[in-house]
């Protein structure tokens, strides 16, 4: 049986051409970049032209690009690394938004611990956050803003350069996770006022395990990983030389593919929408238009969503019910949660999200088989007839 990958939000498939960039850093150039010899001096200037390809990307410096882990030590970096930077001062407030990736929730949760006031923003019912909204909640006492440029489960686009603009008018840093934008979206840091941006190399075919975090000079974060000089002196750690140039080959081919990428995603995401839309008590989440080319996340009442991806599987169909950070957890999403879903409705979700690599015969294949899976579930469910009584006024 043939299997339809269907959760590149999770993470993507390594990609054949990053994988050859990367060989001659697993196998010969294995040198140390910060050893004086040959094969050390090789790995460095590997970094290095890593790091310009990467700044590239997103009109960055290259001095301004420090390398991490992923996309989670990124996130924790920035918030972390700024908030303690600027206490001193009398900074003691962050603002971000109520379905920010956990990796930026939790990091807000253990600074409240240290003394520190969060500010949750609304979502509302379409996911996006409402410039005005933030300007109000910007304070004397605001150290930064986080908002994710695109949401991880339900693939909603911020209006990143607005956001930053105001945030830019009232001395205040702006951090956004583009984990999930970084080769999706067209990203220029010094247009959109973005004073920091963390990035993942798993989320655009490159190897998991390396990511980045954008630092717009002039900004000085504390150190969150204390040990060798590495990066400058601001991150300690042997660099993950092969991991680097991954990131940064996988970040070249998704920029160069990118225009041709979102007309075809765009086109199959809307094919299936329109399609699965026609369930009954079916609804997508998350604006139409302002989401991610290759995400679709719907609900459907009356199923568990752990239900229908099991059955999915079984048909060959890879999918989710939301973040797979939080695949074992038996909430709903906190995701929808935020933007109004009842949890009855929210435990009903399906996230389906395509790379390059999905064809037309893929989409026709998922529209033909989620209908039977609801069905098949629906007809086993109490809840589901407990709906239909309702609306026959039984």
């Amino acid at each position: 049986m043939n299997r339809i990958y269907a959760d590149n939000a999770a993470t993507t498939a390594l990609s054949p051409e990053v994988l050859q960039d990367m060989m001659p850093y697993l196998t010969t150039v294995y040198g140390n970049p910060s050893s004086m010899y040959s094969i050390g001096s090789e790995a460095q200037k590997a970094v290095e032209l890593a790091r310009v390809d990467v700044a590239e990307a997103i009109n960055a410096l290259p001095r301004e690009i420090f390398f991490t882990s992923g996309g989670s030590e990124s996130d924790n970096w920035a918030i972390k690394g700024v908030a303690r930077a600027l206490k001193a001062k009398g900074k003691n407030h962050i603002i971000t938004s109520a379905f920010e990736h956990h990796a930026v929730l939790h990091t807000c949760d253990a600074l409240k611990k240290e003394g520190f006031e969060i500010t949750l923003l609304d979502v509302h019912s379409d996911g996006l956050v409402r410039p005005e909204e933030l300007e109000a909640a910007i304070k004397d006492t605001t150290a930064l803003v986080s908002i994710m440029y695109a949401n991880n489960e339900i693939g909603t686009i911020q209006p990143i350069e607005e956001l930053g603009a105001i945030c830019r008018k009232h001395g205040v840093l702006f951090h956004t996770d583009a984990v999930q934008a970084m080769g999706n979206v067209p990203i220029d840091v010094k247009k959109q006022n973005i004073d920091l941006l963390s990035m993942t190399a798993h989320k655009l075919h490159g190897p998991k395990g390396c990511g980045a975090l954008y630092i717009r000079q002039g900004v000085r974060p504390q150190i969150l990983i204390d040990g060798g000089a590495q990066e400058r002196g601001m991150r300690a750690g042997t660099e993950n030389v092969a991991g680097i140039v991954g990131l940064a080959s996988a970040v070249k081919r998704a920029k160069a593919t990118m225009e041709q990428r979102t007309e075809k995603l765009t086109r199959l995401r809307n094919k299936l929408i329109d399609s699965l839309s026609k369930i009954e008590r079916s609804r997508l989440n998350g604006d139409r238009e302002k989401r991610l080319p290759g995400n679709i996340n719907m609900c459907f009442e009356g199923i568990e969503g752990e239900a229908l991806l099991l059955r999915l599987d079984l048909m060959g169909i890879c999918a989710s019910s939301g973040s797979a950070c939080t695949s074992g957890s038996l909430d709903p999403s906190h995701v929808l949660l935020a933007i109004g879903l009842p949890h009855e409705i929210a435990h009903g979700s399906l996230r389906l999200s395509f790379s390059d690599e999905t064809t037309e015969e893929d989409i026709d294949y998922i529209a033909k088989c989620v209908p039977q899976v609801v069905n098949t579930l629906r007809s086993m469910s109490p809840v589901w007839e407990r709906i239909k009584q309702q609306e026959q006024g039984k």
